[in-house]
């Protein structure tokens, strides 16, 4: 079976520190992805951290204490590949791209940043304004800004409400000690990953893994209790210099493990699923009224965020309101087509599949699936799961999930 073989070559193995390693061997290609994930995002932070892990991200392309910045850049560029790196709410990734003979490389440069930075002052203070220059960035888009406040309004007094990359007036505080101090408490092995994809072999991994990784001690990372807090749907009505309406309805998702996953998934691509969907037909297709228009779902380990955004003109914010509504409402009342339902089966699985086609993507599937299911969630595991859904399961959880008393609108205008 194909299940079987793709299993069979993802291999995971766990150091005595309790760093984890999975790799997946793909024959096909000469190249690979490796990844270095540690388990902390800006939910980890308290109040005052708000940013720190971000900004830590950057530093750690500053130098270590045997390479320059340069030095770092250069490392992979030299032979072709490339290193980068992303925060989000609940985990931070540096990675690297190369050719599969350049796997040492990728390694010592990744592993050298993780575990010997040298957070040169000078350079902590450059980087203070460029991370300062990032935020008015993301403030002058403004869908990334409405995004923003609408995320903060749904999860009011809790970290995962505060944006990734903070605030100015608390980064602009960071200290040295502070760095070291937060990675001393969140770069520890236990909620440490290394994950690499492509013309891999596990045993080469784990033994250079060891060579850097074994001397981390094993102590145990603490997680404070997050509790979410109630959440109060009200009308965000926001100003801006701008030219376009921009507007967001959404309520609460669904976490990554949840039950009902699969149906949300399937209701999200029936709803605003690409050009043929219906939020696209029925607002932009049929009445012009926008350009733009979206569904999004983003889930977490215990919550999410799923949404509708449309970038639209002032005048017409209200009939697309209706539009919308129109369509949550249909799709809680009325079966999905069969033929529009199994459109949708094969539009989402071959979405999967197509992701798939590099290897750094399938490094992230890796270690998503290692970090939040703790095993490798095979594609037909997932193709099966899609499989079983019937359109009266979706219609049954539409009619909770879709229910208007749960949803929150967020209007971002022109400024008069």
């Amino acid at each position: 079976m194909e299940n079987l073989k793709e299993i069979d070559y993802v291999t995971k193995s766990t150091l005595p520190n309790g760093l984890r390693i999975v790799t997946e061997r793909i024959d096909s290609v000469k190249s690979i992805s490796v990844g270095i994930w540690v388990k902390t995002g800006s939910r980890n932070e308290t109040a005052k951290q708000a940013g720190i892990t971000h900004f830590l991200e950057h530093m750690l392309f500053k130098g270590t204490d045997k390479r320059t910045a340069f030095d770092i850049a250069q490392s992979m560029e030299s032979v072709g590949g490339y290193l980068n790196a992303f925060t989000s709410s609940e985990y931070t990734c540096y990675y690297a791209r190369c050719v599969d003979e350049q796997l040492g490389r990728a390694l010592d440069v990744l592993s050298d940043m993780v575990l010997n930075p040298a957070f040169p002052e000078k350079e902590i203070e450059k980087e203070k304004k460029v991370v300062v220059e990032e935020m008015k960035m993301y403030r002058d888009s403004p869908d990334d800004y409405l995004f923003e406040e609408f995320s903060t309004k749904m999860f009011e007094n809790h970290s995962l409400g505060r944006p990734v990359i903070g605030f100015e007036d608390t980064v602009n505080e960071f200290t040295r000690q502070d760095l070291f101090d937060y990675m001393g408490d969140r770069y520890r092995p236990d909620n440490l990953l290394i994950a690499v994809a492509g013309n891999v072999n596990h045993d080469e991994v784990v033994d250079q893994v060891t060579k850097y990784f074994s001397q981390l001690e094993a102590t145990k990372t603490v997680n404070e209790p997050q509790p979410l807090l109630d959440f109060n749907p009200e009308k965000l009505e926001l100003t801006k210099v701008i030219e376009q309406t921009h507007y967001l309805l959404g309520r609460r998702g669904l976490h990554f493990d949840h039950d009902d996953k699969y149906l949300l998934l399937l209701a999200n691509t029936v709803l605003g699923g690409g050009m043929s969907s219906r939020l696209h037909q029925n607002v932009r297709e049929k009445y012009g009224y926008c350009y733009s228009i979206q569904a999004f779902n983003q889930s977490y380990s215990d919550s999410g965020i799923w949404g509708v955004y449309v970038g639209t003109d002032k005048e017409y914010v209200e009939h697309v309101h209706e539009l919308v509504v129109n369509e949550l409402n249909k799709i809680s009342s009325d079966l999905i087509p069969e033929k529009e339902f199994e459109e949708a089966k094969s539009q989402l699985k071959g979405k999967l599949l197509l992701s798939q086609e590099n290897t750094s993507n399938r490094m992230m599937r890796l270690a998503k699936s290692e970090m939040y299911f703790e095993r490798f969630i095979t594609l037909d595991e997932l193709e099966e799961n899609i499989d079983e859904v019937k359109a009266e399961d979706v219609l049954e959880f539409a009619k909770n999930f879709f229910d208007q008393t749960h949803f929150m609108e967020a209007v971002l205008t022109p400024e008069e």
